[in-house]
Order: C-alpha cells, then structure tokens, then sequence
C-alpha cells in the first residue's frame, strides 16, 4: 500500500516525492551514479547486456572405430544379454586413449543388477573425500571402491538426482567447454515415468548422451512383477522432440547406434539425447548382416527372407520383432513354415518412433509439394514389396507398434504386453500377454484368414495344435 511504499522509499533513499508515490513511477539512477556504475560493471563481467550460450568446446574430431568391432561378430554362441553387451562397450570406451576420460557413467543404484560392479576397481567411484569407510564387500574382488579421481557417479537410490548429473554432464560442453559423454543406467520403469519432466529439462537445455533403460520390456525381466517391468515407456519418449529411442535386439545393432549417436553428438554435434533400452535375457548373439547399418539407424532391417519354396502357394506373412521379442518372431517363423505351410520373413524393429517420425516427415514433404516425386517413409519402402499380413510382436504395449499403422501396406496386426506385469517365468508371462511365438503364428494365420488367403480352419486348427486357450482372459483386463 502507499504507506509501505514510502517507507521503501525512505529506507533506500530513492529521490521520489511524497506526492508522486502513490503513482508507483518508475526510477532510473544517473548514469554516472555509484548504482548505474556498478551494475554497469557486474554486466560486463557476465559477457554483455543479453545472455549467451557459447559454445567453446572443439568438436571431436572422429569416432574410433576399435572400441565397437567385436560386437559386430556375433558372441559365437555364447548367450549373452543386451544389458551385458552394453555395459561391455562401456567399458571399452572408458578404456579408449582418445574417448575414455570424456565417458561419465552414472547409475543410480543397480550397479550389480547390471553388471556394471566390474567397472568398480577399475575406474572408481568419485567421492570428493575419497573412501573414508570400509565396505561390506571388501573381501570380495569388485568391491565398492570409492576414489577422489573415480569416473563413475554411483548417485544412491536417487533418479532425479541422477538425472541432474546426466544435465550437468550432457551440457557441460556449453557451460564448461568439454565433451563429456553421459551414459546414465537406470531400471527403464523408473525413467520417462519417474522422470519424464527433468528428460524434458535435458532435451530443452540442448544436452546431449545417452540414457540407457536397462532390465527393460515387460517380460524379459523374469519374476521382478508390477515395479520394474516396463511396457510403455517408448510410448512416453515419443513426444520428446530430442530423444531418439532404440530397442535393439542384438549387440550388433546396439554398437551401431551408439557409434552413429556420438558421431551426431560430439563430431557433428548435434543437440540430440539417445534413450536405448536393453535386457537380461541371455540368448546367441549373431554376427551383423551386411547392409543392415542403414536399416539399423533408420528404424527396421530384415533379418531372415521367407521360404521361397514355401511361399510358392501365394501364402506369405511379415513378421515384426522388437527387443528380446525378435528371437519369437524368429520361432513364429519356423511355426508358420514347418507346420503350417505359410513363408514368413522377419524384420529387427530398432526404433518405432524412428518410423513414426520417418512417415510423419514424408506425409509433410508431400502435402507442401504438390505435384512433385512423393517421399516413401521408410516402414512402406521395406514392406512394400509382397508382404502379404504384416504382424508385429512387442515387449511394449500395442500403441507403440500400431503408431506406424498408417504407412503399413496390407492388413497390419500388433501384439503388445497391455495391462499390469507380474511375477513369473519369462514363458509364462509371454503367454500371459499373448506375445509367444505361438500367438505369434496364430495372428499371422489369422490376418491370412481374413485376407481371405488360408481358410478359418486352419486358424482353429492352429489354436488347437499350439495349445492356446481361446477363452483365456483378457491380459488387458486380467
């Protein structure tokens, strides 16, 4: 109120009469005046009168190619996870004369359920006053080893307070002028859902790293039930305009995208923050096809044609797998060929929203040029071709597939994990969400049906011979 005013008037000496305070008027100090001089002064020191972002970091100059040649190969038959595939390449990027000191890995709290405990005496876990305890685990050989010069942030049961480091780091070549690279692991369940708003932060502040949702899919993370089976949340980073997503099946297709994502980040520096998610499930890992960079990085790649002796009676299905779910799409296959009579191929799914936005920017150039060649997204490019029903099968729920339905040519079908998780064996939590290799087969048989290309009874038979309940409850609703 007016009286107030003039006593904050009087209190800081500001020359305004009585009479014109209650017109609340503004008041500028002379130029020459102790106040003027000194926000003159503060102003220069912060680099001018408007806030800059300036850039003083030095692109890299290249991305060394050694670090990621062995995952091209295969793992020549030995069963290995995503997860312990992605944690290797850590692992030799730290090890890296040229990239290692830039890597700043961050883990919340599930080092060992990552497997990420080796990098412990290695590397160190930064501590600004060293290890002044010992750990309970100091007799065994990966102990919890704490150092003033450790690389690793291990950030205690804290998402948020990780994901402030993952900002700290993925800006730090703006606000410090270095390239840190940020590799943050968490439980994919506890990131876009616990943390969505500070992932948002991070894509509006321009960050740039890799978040790497690990244990993920909502049936590859055996017996851990409602708390860290995730099924959605590629769903939630599609509307994040900087993230891209992956769900790579194979450490192959992870080495890829990793190699191509620090090129983008940190030679062509681009404003980007790669979400990968990876799995526990142990299982071969084959060696890279050739060609399959481009369909990588791009959001699909065949790996397996259909039968051409099969598919000679006009019955041809596509199959869709994405993540750990690309091994049943595999076994949907051998199904459909061996015992159903139907030649089925099969395409590695890395990134839906890579297709989604791929289709979306298609749609764009086509509406804006009218009349000149039109732009094919790249889902109706490689299914374009005799795909005959198309099926895809997701550890994520149905939405996520069905995204790209519009540029799908042919009758599409998706089959996801909806509903809540539970505990219980992998096989039977596929059967529970119906995304076995059975179901599988059985949608496929029943797309064909519909097409009117195999007749209904072969659908039952199917449904009979793989054992499937047709009155099962509904996953959605169980």
């Amino acid at each position: 109120n007016e009286d107030e005013l003039r006593q904050f008037r009087s209190r800081f000496g500001i020359p305004i009469s009585d009479a014109d305070v209650a017109g609340v008027p503004f008041y500028r100090p002379a130029e020459d005046s102790a106040e003027m001089r000194y926000l003159h002064e503060r102003r220069q020191e912060l680099g001018g009168p408007v806030p800059q972002r300036e850039v003083r970091a030095e692109p890299l100059p290249a991305v060394p190619e050694e670090p990621f040649r062995e995952f091209h190969q295969g793992s020549n038959g030995r069963s290995v996870a995503t997860t312990m595939a992605a944690v290797r390449l850590l692992a030799r990027l730290m090890r890296d004369p040229t990239l290692g000191r830039l890597i700043v890995p961050i883990i919340p709290d599930e080092a060992r359920t990552f497997g990420m405990d080796a990098l412990f005496r290695q590397f160190g876990i930064y501590s600004h006053v060293g290890q002044r305890y010992e750990p309970v685990d100091r007799e065994t050989l990966l102990y919890y080893k704490e150092a003033k010069d450790g690389q690793i942030l291990e950030e205690g049961i804290t998402e948020a307070g990780a994901m402030s480091s993952f900002i700290a780091a993925g800006s730090a070549y703006a606000t410090h002028g270095v390239n840190t690279i940020p590799f943050f692991f968490f439980y994919s369940m506890f990131g876009f859902q616990r943390i969505g708003d500070l992932i948002w932060a991070a894509g509006d502040m321009r960050c740039r790293g890799f978040l790497v949702g690990a244990t993920a899919g909502r049936t590859t993370l055996a017996g851990e039930g409602l708390q860290h089976q995730d099924g959605h949340s590629h769903v939630l980073a599609l509307p994040h305009p900087t993230v891209l997503a992956f769900d790579p099946a194979f450490a192959y297709e992870l080495a890829v995208i990793i190699e191509d994502g620090m090129r983008r980040m940190f030679v062509e520096q681009e404003d980007l923050v790669y979400y990968l998610t990876v799995e526990n499930e142990l299982y071969s890992m084959p060696a890279m096809p050739e060609g399959a960079r481009e369909g990588i990085l791009r959001g699909m790649h065949r790996l397996e044609p259909g039968s051409a002796e099969v598919g000679r009676n006009g019955r041809r299905t596509t199959l869709l797998g994405s993540g750990a779910l690309v091994n049943q799409a595999l076994a949907a296959k051998r199904l459909l060929e061996e015992r159903f009579g139907v030649a089925a191929e099969v395409w590695s799914v890395t990134s839906y929203k890579e297709l989604y936005r791929n289709a979306l920017a298609a749609e764009r150039w086509n509406q804006l040029h009218p009349g000149e060649d039109r732009r094919v997204p790249w889902v109706t490019r490689c299914l374009g071709g005799g795909a005959g029903a198309v099926v895809a099968v997701s550890d994520y729920v149905q939405s996520l597939p069905y995204c790209v339905a519009p540029w799908v040519p042919g009758r599409f079908v998706a089959l996801g994990t909806e509903g809540f998780g539970r505990s219980d064996s992998r096989a039977a939590l596929r059967e529970h969400f119906e995304v076995d290799a059975r179901y599988v087969a059985i949608a496929a048989l029943s797309a064909l049906a519909r097409e009117g290309v195999v007749p209904d009874e072969d659908v039952r038979r199917a449904i009979k011979d793989l054992e499937v309940d047709p009155e099962k409850v509904d996953p959605m609703l169980a």
